[in-house]
């Protein structure tokens, strides 16, 4: 896997916000870049996200974009967001963090996991502040570049593992955790069981890890569910307002 993509200082000199021309309104909505997930159809690879994200985006007051993890224009990618979401998708494979990948794993597509271990470096290393919204898969992302750790089968370890696919329930936050309480549509095998140097901010009521976040930064939160689509405010379209309010 390749690490962080460094541009040249000559590149660096033509990375300019959109906002930085004092030609537009100090008042432009910001600009959040939505990770597009790499699906294949008829021996085609495509970039795909689903309408849900532009929409709660749009909601959210903010202008959303499609980022296609081109590794070479992630700087650019970086540069032209105000926040990032990193949507939901298949099964991350391990071997880059030091474990085999379980049997069971359904591959994401290896550009897009090379794509977004780097742009989840570089927003650490460049702009920490950045505002980020992992779903499902970009949770696990996030907490497996933060040293953490994957219960890569629910059904070797758990029970109640029935309950986490295509089943809903109840999210149970933790401490002073900023995400609500509430009930969500589950449907995944895998679940992070140590979020490395992330707290805990949600479990479900079996023990399993449901949100996960850095207090220490403006707004950087991932959830196993995908609020994108879900129905209870405070666990769906609150998420997004948030990370939007977190840009100002």
């Amino acid at each position: 896997m390749r690490g962080v993509y460094h541009p040249s200082a000559a590149q660096e000199q033509h990375i300019t916000h959109p906002r930085s021309n004092p030609e537009l309104s100090s008042e432009a909505r910001p600009i959040v870049g939505i990770l597009a997930d790499v699906q294949t159809f008829n021996k085609r690879p495509r970039h795909v996200i689903t309408s849900h994200y532009t929409q709660r985006v749009v909601e959210a007051g903010a202008i959303p974009i499609v980022l296609p993890p081109a590794i070479d224009a992630l700087a650019e990618h970086a540069a032209l967001c105000d926040a990032i979401v990193l949507v939901g998708g298949d099964d991350p494979r391990t071997e880059p963090f030091g474990e085999p990948t379980h049997p069971e794993a359904k591959h994401v597509d290896p550009v897009r996991q090379e794509y977004e271990t780097a742009l989840i470096k570089h927003l650490l290393e460049q702009t920490p502040d950045t505002p980020v919204l992992g779903v499902c898969l970009g949770m696990q992302m996030m907490a497996l570049v933060a040293g953490g750790h994957l219960n890569q089968h629910l059904p070797e370890t758990h029970d109640s593992h029935a309950d986490h696919w295509d089943h809903d329930h109840e999210i149970i936050p933790t401490g002073d955790s900023p995400i609500g309480r509430g009930t969500v549509h589950s449907n995944h095998r895998q679940a992070i069981d140590d979020p490395g140097s992330m707290a805990v901010l949600a479990t479900a009521h079996d023990g399993v890890i449901e949100a996960v976040g850095d207090t220490s930064r403006a707004f950087y939160v991932g959830v196993q569910w995908h609020p994108e689509r879900t129905q209870d405010e405070a666990l769906g379209a609150k998420l997004f307002r948030d990370m939007v309010a977190a840009i100002r």
